[in-house]
């Protein structure tokens, strides 16, 4: 899995206990899988249909360093399953594992669109592409 973001954790990400309050790192993920399938679909139009159980097994407070991993899992005709891991960057340790986030493809109109990708597309092969 490629870990692509590194969060810090402040002060105002906390909940109550003094550790990090999972519906900000809910809310990372989230931000996370958009702009992953944003770029593999190249269409800046999709939304968030589905998050599967989430499972927290550690905690972070404040200081720590958190990076957030995506993997995709299948390519469907209009959407991208995903997965994800969160880990504690010095530690390593697992935070939060999600077996799948479906991500959809949408046309103008905002409704469903086929993207018609069907493997994982680095940038830098896109750009070496147009310029042959």
């Amino acid at each position: 899995m490629k870990f692509h973001t590194r969060k810090w954790i402040k002060p105002e990400d906390l909940n109550a206990n003094n550790s990090l309050f999972g519906g900000r790192l809910l809310a990372w993920i989230d931000e996370e899988a958009a702009l992953y399938a944003i770029i593999q679909l190249e269409n800046q139009h999709v939304v968030t249909k589905y998050i599967s159980s989430i499972n927290f097994m550690a905690s972070a407070r404040v200081n720590d360093i958190v990076e957030i991993g995506i993997e995709p899992v299948k390519f469907g005709k209009t959407s991208l399953t995903l997965k994800c891991e969160v880990r504690n960057k010095m530690t390593r340790q697992t935070i939060i594992t999600i077996d799948e986030i479906i991500m959809v493809n949408l046309g103008e109109d905002g409704q469903p669109k086929a993207h018609g990708k069907h493997q994982i597309e680095y940038v830098k092969d896109r750009l070496e592409a147009k310029t042959k």
